[in-house]
């Protein structure tokens, strides 16, 4: 029976309602799977590719990665011990400083990563933001009780993590490709671009993702295309994605916005880049 997996923690820009569109756009083989960006990761865990390499910047992220993967019951009964117990407000900035404790004293072990898990399904919005220290400082959700995980999902997560040839890196964008191959996928759900000219390039960690990586990254797509790898990207359908991808395959999809406060502003159009 195949194993059903799906996204551990809320994250922004998740791929969960452009999966179809996203795998209908996939090469139909490949040879090893490449997500740089892996946040939810809602692609990796719907098509479960036997050889990948996932990364992100986020250490925090990858920690709850490798904790699920090595830990998994360790990681269900710290989340479990912690929904005992209804979270008020006092109680949500007292976990809230206890994992930032911990973040500043690198305590990366099954304990942080659920104390990551049950903060993301109690602070506002799931957003992960840190401070110029690295201190996580999203505010509460007030909601008091739910379960933080599903327990089944998170044993099939670490099943899949150990059966495949998984391999978990943290860093850089441009050093989790370094040894890709032709014929390997890479896909890129980077940092959105922001939809108006006003807005900052920021990220969910404390460096940010700037107009300059967004051309690093734009670099990269050509350098892994011009060697004969599958490259697939998803951002925002903004001016400047059209002018970083300009010769490449193009595509909108219409998209949900459910975070934004104003119903008319709920929809918009997204684009999947695809080299092949």
């Amino acid at each position: 029976m195949e194993l059903k997996t799906q996204p551990f923690v809320k994250w922004a820009g998740g791929k969960r309602q452009l999966l179809e569109k996203l795998e209908a756009r996939m090469p139909e083989s490949y040879g090893k799977y490449y997500e740089p960006f892996i946040g939810g990761g809602a692609l990796l865990l719907d098509v479960h590719p036997q050889k990948a390499v996932i990364n992100d910047n986020n250490e925090q992220l990858l920690n709850a990665y490798r904790q699920i993967k090595e830990n998994s019951e360790q990681v269900i009964q710290e989340v479990c011990i912690l929904d005992e117990v209804p979270c008020d407000k006092e109680r949500y900035y007292e976990q809230r400083d206890k994992y930032n404790k911990k973040i500043a004293a690198n305590q990366l072990d099954a304990e942080c990563a659920a104390l990551m898990i049950w903060i993301n399904k109690h602070c506002f919005n799931g957003l992960y933001r840190v401070n110029s220290k690295g201190a996580f400082n999203v505010p509460y959700n007030n909601k008091k009780t739910g379960l933080s995980i599903d327990i089944d999902n998170i044993r099939n997560i670490a099943e899949y993590l150990k059966k495949g040839d998984i391999e978990i890196r943290q860093g850089d964008f441009e050093e989790a490709c370094a040894d890709v191959k032709k014929g390997d996928f890479v896909y890129f759900d980077s940092p959105y671009v922001p939809i108006s000219e006003t807005a900052n390039f920021t990220d969910y960690t404390k460096d940010g993702f700037s107009l300059d990586d967004h051309k690093r990254l734009a670099v990269l797509f050509k350098k892994l295309a011009d060697a004969g790898a599958f490259i697939m990207l998803s951002n925002h359908n903004v001016p400047l994605v059209h002018e970083l991808y300009s010769g490449y395959n193009i595509e909108e999809v219409d998209v949900r916005r459910a975070i934004n406060s104003d119903a008319s502003k709920r929809s918009g159009k997204e684009v999947i880049i695809t080299n092949y």
